[in-house]
């Protein structure tokens, strides 16, 4: 598997630690090491080793390159998105360089702000979704809730489908308090963790039939990309008239070949100050 790290967010809900130049992914919030660092050493340790394709903003290539290289774990490149156009076309673009490197190979996507507790629940998860990527699944991870959070959305999978994977039968938007309050008491719904794991191929099929107009403008952006060492500048005329999208609307909410991988394994989004407070060690007084 290939490991695609998503860097592009700017982490608003964090300020003023996290900045439009510095970013909550680019801190060390809950370790020694910062969010970006811990994305790729998580996967490392459960037996991915190979280099990872990093997709950043250009303000930020820098400090991706420089933080990886830190730890021993240098990009293999680093995908410079010229605009914020969401993750769909950013995932285009990665899934044509990963396929024009690597050929039919299988990626895995994380973002880069992601913090996970148990990683040997978190190894078994990956080892399902790569077999099932392999098998031309789209594959998502869902969270099983525990609590009615406003701010995730959410996968409807047969409420039988605990730890197994199952096909992924609606993608939910983020619900108001008493929805994700009804969630929770049918069962059945999972948080969206934002990680997936799928062969470049059958996602550039799954954009093919479903977000055509994405994959053209960053077929085209990749083509007339330009190389500068590990740097890969997207073309900024063809990558801005993609449609902004999220790779869930764009992609994985219409194709029928979605499946999700249960993940128990102590995952949280640092989003915001409530989450690093949680994710956090605290005293007696809860501070």
């Amino acid at each position: 598997m290939i490991p695609v790290v998503l860097s592009g967010g700017a982490g608003t809900r964090l300020w003023p630690l996290s900045r439009a130049l510095h970013p909550k992914q680019f801190h060390s919030l809950v370790g020694a090491n910062t969010l970006i660092q811990e994305t790729v050493l998580r996967l490392q340790r459960a037996g991915y080793t190979g280099s990872p394709l990093v997709l950043c903003n250009e303000k930020h290539r820098f400090m991706a390159a420089g933080q990886l290289d830190e730890i021993g774990a240098s990009a293999e490149s680093i995908v410079l998105e010229p605009v914020a156009r969401g993750t769909a076309p950013a995932l285009a673009a990665a899934a044509q360089a990963v396929q024009a490197t690597h050929g039919d190979v299988v990626m895995g996507v994380f973002p880069a702000d992601h913090i996970i507790a148990d990683e040997m629940a978190f190894q078994h998860a990956l080892q399902k979704a790569v077999v099932l990527a392999e098998d031309n699944h789209l594959v998502t991870f869902g969270i099983a809730p525990r609590s009615a959070h406003t701010g995730y959305g959410y996968l409807r999978v047969e409420p039988s489908a605990k730890e197994n994977a199952a096909p992924v039968l609606e993608f939910v938007e983020k619900p108001d308090e008493s929805t994700a309050q009804s969630y929770l008491e049918q069962g059945g719904y999972f948080w969206n963790s934002g990680m997936f794991v799928f062969r470049a191929s059958t996602l550039l099929e799954a954009f093919a039939l479903h977000a055509p107009q994405v994959l053209n403008h960053c077929a085209a952006a990749v083509k007339n990309a330009s190389e500068d060492g590990p740097f890969l500048r997207l073309d900024e005329t063809e990558f801005a008239k993609a449609p902004e999208d999220s790779i869930d609307y764009a992609v994985m909410e219409k194709a029928a070949n979605t499946m999700m991988v249960p993940l128990d394994a102590g995952w949280d989004d640092i989003g915001s100050w409530d989450a690093l407070w949680s994710a956090l060690k605290k005293d007696d007084d809860g501070n």
